[in-house]
């Protein structure tokens, strides 16, 4: 009868055939932790500021209401703090869109700062480790010559 046969050494001959770095996995899994780390500060940050902007927009939305509720003397007293309710009402929503656009410009340019900085430390990793198994395959490749020559 056929013996099957034994995957098991056919694969740990070929893992220790591909030479891995364990500390260019363990500065990898850094790095990526390291950008994690920095994203969510950012993100953070940004949540933190827009509660602020919609905590400060509410009080102020709600003391003008309290001010519209007033009693009035004349009814024509109630067109006009109507009338001022919505103007400024109008201005608190302009202005606190404006604080929600610098926030999301913020976010998106830090972001993007991120981003590219991630890049490059990845290209960095990526040509140093190239160069490293570029030396390695070179060294191996000189070392069977030389043993296939003898």
């Amino acid at each position: 009868m056929a013996k099957t046969q034994d995957f098991t050494k056919v694969m740990q001959d070929m893992m220790q055939s591909f030479p891995v770095d364990a500390n260019a996995v363990q500065d990898a899994f850094r790095n990526s932790a390291a950008f994690g780390e920095k994203f969510a500060k950012v993100a953070l940050e940004a949540a933190e500021k827009s509660h602020e902007i919609s905590s400060r927009w509410t009080r102020d939305a709600l003391s003008k209401v309290g001010t519209l509720s007033k009693v009035k003397e004349e009814p024509a007293d109630y067109t006009k703090a109507l009338s001022d309710f919505a103007s400024s009402t109008a201005e608190m929503a302009a202005e606190n869109l404006a604080a929600f656009a610098e926030v999301a410009k913020k976010v998106q340019m830090e972001t993007v700062e991120l981003l590219m900085a991630a890049g490059k430390d990845i290209q960095e990793d990526a040509t140093a480790a190239v160069k490293k198994a570029t030396n390695e395959v070179t060294s191996a490749a000189k070392k069977a010559s030389a043993a296939a020559a003898h």
